[in-house]
């Protein structure tokens, strides 16, 4: 009896009201709101990242002569990676305020709320909506590094043996590159692999692997497109 009389006394000396019950499901409601908006927030993330290793050789490690571990970490998507952790940490503390929020251990939440983004990215992705997010934060964000930025410091670097650029001419087992720095090069193809998405035309975008055997001259031992990854096939097939 004591004690639910100090209890009574504290609600009146502070005060205290009953909340309505519309209060409480506007909270709850909100809550439930807040947390699919981060799952899907989540998923658009994991979208780009799938995009960023679509587009992203991540077996060029092997082919590097120094800081393996850099190239990794510089091929990673970061921006996207840490959009990811935040808005799936952000789902959980949200989920655990609202009413069911006890049923589920941080555990069995953090997996339920990572499959639910995993999957919904998946399906973002195979619907290009890796792509259309990825093209929008690279024109609209200033501060935003871009896959394509993070490709060009890898393909870009012609005495570490990586050259990228567009076709200009092909002249039998040569090709006439321009480089993204805009600089021309002459480039021997004859035993390249070749992936098989590469289309040898003018105006491919290509990247090569290979050595400089003269300051314009590129001998290239396998040869991609730009645009992501495909099978390889022996330069044979082309003809």
């Amino acid at each position: 009896m004591k004690k639910s009389k100090t209890i009574v006394d504290k609600i009146k000396e502070k005060n205290i009201k009953q909340k309505p019950k519309w209060y409480f499901k506007t909270y709850n409601t909100l809550n439930w709101i807040c947390y699919i908006v981060c799952i899907l927030i989540g998923a658009a993330s994991f979208s780009v990242i799938l995009f960023s290793i679509h587009q992203t050789d991540f077996n060029l490690i092997t082919h590097m002569s120094h800081s393996r571990l850099e190239l990794f970490l510089g091929l990673l998507p970061f921006f996207w990676i840490v959009t990811l952790l935040i808005f799936l940490f952000v789902a959980i503390i949200v989920f655990r305020r609202s009413k069911s929020g006890y049923k589920l251990n941080w555990f069995r939440l953090l997996t339920f709320s990572t499959a639910a983004s995993v999957l919904l990215g998946v399906l973002f992705f195979i619907g290009g909506g890796g792509l259309q997010l990825e093209s929008i934060f690279s024109e609209k964000v200033s501060f935003y590094q871009s896959v394509h930025e993070n490709k060009m410091k890898i393909w870009m670097n012609p005495e570490e043996g990586f050259l990228s650029g567009t076709i200009e001419n092909i002249s039998g087992e040569r090709i006439h590159l321009i480089d993204f720095n805009n600089k021309k090069w002459d480039v021997d193809y004859s035993n390249a692999s070749i992936a098989g998405n590469v289309l040898l035309k003018k105006g491919a975008q290509v990247k090569l692997i290979g050595e400089i055997t003269q300051p314009k001259n590129f001998y290239v031992t396998e040869m991609r497109s730009w645009k992501g990854k495909g099978q390889h096939r022996n330069r044979g097939q082309n003809n």
